[in-house]
This record gives structure tokens, C-alpha cells and sequence, in this order.
């Protein structure tokens, strides 16, 4: 079969028709967010329409109404879209959408019996069908600064990542920290055998927290199926010694003039370099004009929360992730390999943390991965690039000799100008907007 080098995210011809999306005239963006390949060579992304409501003319108006919608694309393995799941608006006969637009940070991933899973901040999840016909569970958890309201629903995970064996590695939020609403703050794991299913949540067991400010806890703060030892996870009843705490001894720098260590520092979506050995970006605090510099590790925990190291070979200023705020780090399970991209390099790293390749976005011809962002690995052995201007998703296979990746993504880069070429021929898209007009379209 046909393999495109590059994908084209699509936006259905349909929804753009029936809203008034003028690609010419701008006033509403569409961005993909996430993407998740199967074993199949099946390709989900997950992405966003929003629009704000015209301050003239008719707010019943679908072609002035504002927009808040969120979708989901199925892609065959040679880059057709096949099925789009949109939820968040009305269906066009005017039903409300069954899924409210809550949550950020989207994630997807595909458990092993093929179902698609969206993980929303700050622990909502929705399950969809392996054909996007269907939502076939949802674990709400309300969004807000009211806690009462939040703490009401039926929360999940905010991000869910599945590892060879169909653990699920998971992050989860916590109220009643120091600071308001929810906070990012739980490392879990699923036991292997156990389930996410439709009306049916498997335990998650903590093995990191990274923060331990919960003197504002109560009761009402936890969630059940998130525990550590016994018990729910809940003020002290936590891992410990804290993920901050272990890479501030790790990094033997807590405060200096140039960098402020891990002092509310956050988390980013962990990865599995195996079934019992995970990734976790940790960045310090952003500040507006020193951010670069700032301290920040990718740590490498095993599966009972003990930190075995972190990815090496990083420079804190040089090759810092936060020009451009690129904290994302993925893992390949099946090769132990590991992946970030940021405006200086592509690095990659072997699951005992040590680098085996970084290239650089100052040299040619890799001066165009600064167009990028990096978004997943596949089963295949792939690393999922997305350009941000150009909407298209590339594919770089990775070759397991990694002092051979230099090569292979010159010439995904190049595969990459050839197939751009191929695809503008088929959509003819106005300022890279590419509208699909022969995909399904299911309106949840």
C-alpha cells in the first residue's frame, strides 16, 4: 500500500459549509492538538475548531454563532480520512452536542481492544468507538475554579498512555493544593489485566506525586479509583518523597541567580519506554523574560515510582524546551528509544537515559524541523511531526541504530517537499486549510 509521507489534517468540507469557514477570510482557527497510530497503521488526530461570536448580525445564525467544537479524524494507513467524530456543537438539525467542550490539553490513545480514548485536563474522558460512529462512555469531571462544582462528575485520568502489555500510565489532577482549581500533579499506573471500559474504571495505582502542598485537602479532594497503598491518594497518603523534591536532589541546584530549580514546577503527559519504566517531563516555573535557563528534566521513573535517572545530555540553556514552551517528550516501547524536539534539536535517547543523537535545527537541511512540533511515536517505529503552519503530520521512520537518524530525517524532509506537492495537486487548500470532502461525519 501507498504510503504518504506527510497527512494532511482535515477539517470535514461540511462543518465548514454549514459555519461559514472562509479560509480566505480567517476569524476562526482550526488546530490539531494530538495524534495516536494503531498496530494497523490507522492514524487518529484529535484537534480543535474555535471561533468567538460575531459582535454583529444573528447569533442563531450558524455562520455567525461562536465555535467551540472538537474533532476527531480517522486516517487509513495511506493517509485517507475515512470517519470524523465532532463534538462540542450542535448536530446540524440543531440537538445539543452529548459532550460538553470542557477540558485542555487533549491526548488520545488506543486501548488494546481498539477503542479510542480522549483524555482531557483536568480528568475528563471520553471513549469512542474504533469507527468514531459512537461514545460509547464518558467520565466527566466540570471545569472551574469553584470547587464544589469541579469535585462533582466522574473524573478518569487527564492523560492516558497505553504500554505494551495495555497498562495504562495515566496522569491525574488534585484540588486543594495551594494553588486555585485543579493541579496536574499524580503519576499512575493500571495493573496488568484490568480494564477501562464503559462504566467501568480500573484502580490506578500513584507511584509519583510531584507536589506536596496539601494542608487545603479534605475527603471531598480525593478520587477513588486513585490510590496509594490502601487508600485513595489524599493529603499524606501519597508517594514520597515528592518527584520535585528527588530532581532537586538529582539536579543538586535548588535557587541560583540564574535559574529557579523545580519551585512550582509542572508536569507534562508521561510516556512508556516500557511496561514498567516511564518518562516524565518536569519543567520549572515560566517566567516572561527568563524562561531559557530555567531548570527542567525529563525523568525516568519505574513502575513501583523509584527515580532511575532522566534522560541525559541536555544542555539547560542551549537546549532549553522552553523557547516556544516544547515540553514533549515521547517513547518508543517496543525499541526503548525516546523522542523530544524543541526550537534547537531533535534528541533522541536509549531507555538507560543516555543520548545517541541530537540534530541540530541550526545546521541544513534540519533548519526546518523549527516548523515542528513533536507528537507521538507509532507501532511502527515512527515519530509523528506536526508543521504548525502548514497543518500536515509527517512521518519519520526511525532506524534502530539511532547514529543512523540523521539520515533518515534528511530524507523525510525531503519526502516531505514531494508529498506536500502531491497533496496541494489533490486539495488545492487556501492558507493550508484542507478540506476533506468525502470522509463520514458523526456528530456526537
Amino acid at each position: 500500500m501507498n504510503r504518504m509521507p506527510a497527512l494532511p489534517m482535515t477539517l470535514p468540507a461540511a462543518l465548514a459549509d454549514t459555519h461559514g469557514l472562509d479560509p480566505a477570510a480567517g476569524g476562526w482557527a482550526f488546530t490539531p492538538r494530538h495524534a495516536v497510530a494503531t498496530p494497523d497503521g490507522d492514524t487518529y488526530v484529535v484537534s480543535t475548531l474555535w471561533r468567538a461570536g460575531h459582535a454583529t448580525g444573528h447569533p442563531a445564525d450558524p455562520a455567525h454563532c461562536p465555535l467551540n467544537y472538537r474533532s476527531i479524524t480517522r486516517y487509513a494507513p495511506d493517509g485517507t480520512p475515512v470517519a470524523t467524530a465532532v463534538s462540542g456543537g450542535p448536530r446540524p438539525d440543531g440537538t445539543p452536542s452529548a459532550i460538553i467542550p470542557d477540558g485542555d490539553g487533549d491526548t488520545l490513545a488506543v486501548l488494546p481492544d481498539g477503542t479510542v480514548a480522549l483524555a482531557l485536563c483536568p480528568g475528563i474522558t471520553h471513549l469512542f468507538s474504533a469507527d468514531l460512529s459512537r461514545v460509547v462512555g464518558t467520565f466527566p469531571m466540570p471545569w472551574g475554579f469553584e470547587e464544589e462544582k469541579a469535585r462533582a462528575g466522574d473524573p478518569f485520568a487527564a492523560s492516558i498512555t497505553v504500554t505494551p502489555s495495555g497498562r495504562l500510565l495515566c496522569t491525574t489532577s488534585e484540588y486543594g493544593l495551594k494553588w486555585a482549581g485543579a493541579t496536574l500533579n499524580i503519576v499512575a499506573v493500571s495493573e496488568p489485566g484490568t480494564a477501562l471500559a464503559p462504566g467501568s474504571k480500573p484502580t490506578l495505582r500513584a507511584i509519583a506525586s510531584l507536589h506536596a502542598n496539601t494542608d487545603r485537602q479534605t475527603g471531598a479532594d480525593q478520587h477513588p479509583h486513585v490510590v496509594f497503598g490502601d487508600a485513595p491518594v489524599c493529603r499524606d497518603n501519597r508517594p514520597s518523597p515528592t518527584l520535585t523534591d528527588l530532581l532537586s536532589d538529582l539536579s543538586g541546584i535548588t535557587r541560583s541567580p540564574y535559574a529557579y530549580g523545580y519551585e512550582d514546577c509542572k508536569m507534562t503527559r508521561p510516556s512508556a519506554l516500557g511496561d514498567d519504566l516511564f518518562v516524565v517531563p518536569v519543567f520549572g516555573r515560566a517566567y516572561r523574560s527568563t524562561d531559557r535557563g530555567q531548570e527542567f528534566s525529563f525523568a525516568l521513573l519505574d513502575d513501583q515510582g523509584t527515580l532511575r535517572g532522566r534522560l541525559e545530555g541536555l544542555h539547560r540553556y542551549d537546549d532549553s524546551p522552553f523557547t516556544g514552551l516544547a515540553f514533549t517528550v515521547t517513547a518508543d516501547p517496543h525499541r526503548g528509544h525516546a523522542f523530544h524536539l524543541n526550537r534547537y534539536g531533535l534528541y533522541a535517547w536509549t531507555a538507560d537515559g543516555r543520548l545517541r543523537s541530537r540534530i541540530s535545527t541550526a545546521v541544513k537541511p534540519y533548519t526546518a524541523l523549527k516548523n515542528f512540533e513533536l507528537l507521538e511515536c507509532t507501532p511502527a517505529g515512527e515519530v509523528l511531526l506536526l508543521h504548525r503552519k502548514q497543518r500536515l503530520l509527517l512521518r519519520v521512520p526511525v532506524p534502530q541504530d539511532l547514529d543512523a537518524l540523521p539520515a533518515a530525517v534528511e530524507a523525510a524532509l525531503k519526502g516531505y517537499g514531494s508529498g506536500r506537492l502531491a497533496l496541494k495537486k489533490q486539495y488545492a487548500p487556501v492558507d493550508w486549510c484542507w478540506l476533506d470532502t468525502t470522509g463520514r461525519v458523526f456528530h456526537h
